[in-house]
């Protein structure tokens, strides 16, 4: 066992465990996280292990802005002689996604478990290791000897609500992050736990709530079926407007981008490694299918293609409770995923708009926008950066680097690539196949988070070296 795997047994896995116990919700979740008190306890969990565990001349504070979730952000001192290599930022978070339902028999969100190297709970994969990850990575490149540039984690509390108190601090933080020649974002996928990947993109995202409104009170089915319209059927007609119901293909040109041509060849090099684990990692029920049979095409659908999604809905009872009335309202929760270079803010106006305009027997409908947030495109890499990743997969996997786009949002990566676009950008992460963020049985693949934390403290020394 090398000395990077030995700590993490030793002194992350249980910070992990009890990081996991935590439900530090995002507050989008729990409105009322102030006074609930468990993103400060994450908080100070994470600060206490990282003081326990320091590199030589680190600085560590919890930022607090008036009304906004903390932020940890910690300081360390290049190494002599990679002064002048800039500033590497690492990144990642500490608030979660809520409980979810379906957990396997012992799993639980709150309730940490370790089944055949993988660490079982909210919150670990997605993103409470990151934070200690960056200190590892560090703590290994200082026991080998290997010099590094000055690096700064910055660990925010809001990332799942949409990182809406991130600008604030970058704002704050500037004078102190300066312009970082390199940034490691930790909160990405991995297409298997054969290699290392980077992520070349994320997609956007608009998140809305659409409210039909037929009536001021349910009446009996009987009496007024046949003279007052379906609440739900109205809504049915208003999301055809958006998605084709046959083939789930988002209708408008507004929602798309061009794909460019290096992703697509990307995205084919990522079909031919990964084959039919594409679709095959998904809980398919027996005789389901993907939407289309091309792999590539499933991999671009994915990265670089809109696609609309109900995720919650209100004015349904459950079905043992569900009487003979006909509803007065039909509530859904909306979430569309955009390309990466589509902005957010006009693609939600655009959703508004269509939802809106001329509705169905002048029924009452409403779109409200709750999120938008545009989607990252990373820069041209630098051919050290290339080289170190692909060196970095070979030494510990003995397989060659694999580079592809991802469906998730992080807002983080368009406001960091915006700010500093003379960065470098290795966005990576550890959620593969199964992982399951935001869903039931999310965990850590140990042993892969191991050999990302020794590769990532490759990059960070090859950085150095190539200034």
């Amino acid at each position: 066992m090398t000395p990077a795997a030995r700590f993490w047994d030793e002194a992350i896995v249980p910070a992990l465990v009890e990081y996991i116990r935590i439900p530090a919700k995002s507050p989008h979740f729990d409105p009322a996280w102030a006074e609930n008190g468990h993103i400060e306890r994450a908080v100070q969990l994470a600060a206490d292990w990282c003081r326990s565990h320091a590199v030589a001349g680190m600085r560590l504070e919890v930022v607090r802005l008036p009304g906004r979730t903390p932020v940890l952000f910690v300081e360390v001192p290049a190494s002599r002689g990679a002064e002048a290599a800039g500033t590497v930022l690492l990144y990642g978070h500490l608030d979660k996604q809520p409980d979810m339902t379906g957990w396997a028999e012992g799993l639980g969100p709150w309730t940490p478990a370790i089944r055949d190297g993988k660490l079982y709970g909210r919150g670990g994969a997605d993103d409470g290791y990151a934070v200690f990850a960056a200190i590892a990575a560090l703590r290994e490149l200082e026991a080998q000897g290997r010099p590094h540039a000055r690096a700064a984690i910055l660990i925010e509390c809001c990332e799942e609500s949409g990182s809406y108190d991130l600008p604030a601090y970058l704002d704050a933080l500037g004078p102190r992050i300066g312009e970082p020649a390199l940034v490691v974002g930790l909160d990405s996928g991995c297409g298997n736990y054969e290699q290392l990947w980077g992520t070349t993109s994320l997609r956007g995202i608009v998140n809305g709530v659409l409210t039909v409104e037929v009536l001021s009170e349910g009446v009996h089915s009987g009496d007024a079926g046949g003279i007052v319209p379906s609440s739900f059927r109205i809504a049915r007609l208003l999301l055809e407007r958006l998605d084709d119901s046959a083939s789930g293909a988002v209708r408008h040109a507004a929602f798309y981008a061009a794909i460019p041509p290096e992703r697509i060849e990307q995205a084919h090099r990522a079909a031919e490694v990964l084959g039919p684990t594409v679709h095959a990692r998904f809980p398919f029920v027996p005789g389901a299918k993907p939407v289309a049979g091309d792999i590539a095409e499933l991999v671009l659908n994915r990265t670089w293609r809109p696609v609309l999604e109900v995720i919650g809905a209100d004015g349904l009872p459950l079905p043992k409770n569900a009487g003979n009335v006909l509803r007065p309202r039909t509530v859904l929760a909306l979430s569309l995923r955009l390309p990466p270079t589509v902005d957010a803010a006009a693609a939600g106006e655009r959703m508004k708009a269509l939802l809106e305009a001329d509705p169905p027997h002048g029924a009452r409908v409403r779109f409200d926008v709750v999120q938008a947030a545009t989607g990252w495109h990373a820069p041209p890499t630098a051919s050290w950066l290339e080289k170190a990743v692909d060196e970095a997969s070979l030494r510990h996997w003995r397989k060659p680097a694999m580079w592809m786009g991802e469906g998730g949002t992080i807002p983080f990566m368009a406001m960091l690539g915006a700010k500093f676009p003379r960065a470098q950008f290795l966005i990576t992460g550890v959620l593969g196949p199964q992982a399951n963020a935001h869903g039931p049985n999310e965990f850590l693949h140990l042993d892969y988070a191991k050999k990302l934390t020794a590769a990532v403290a490759d990059v960070i020394a090859a950085q150095a070296a190539a200034r």
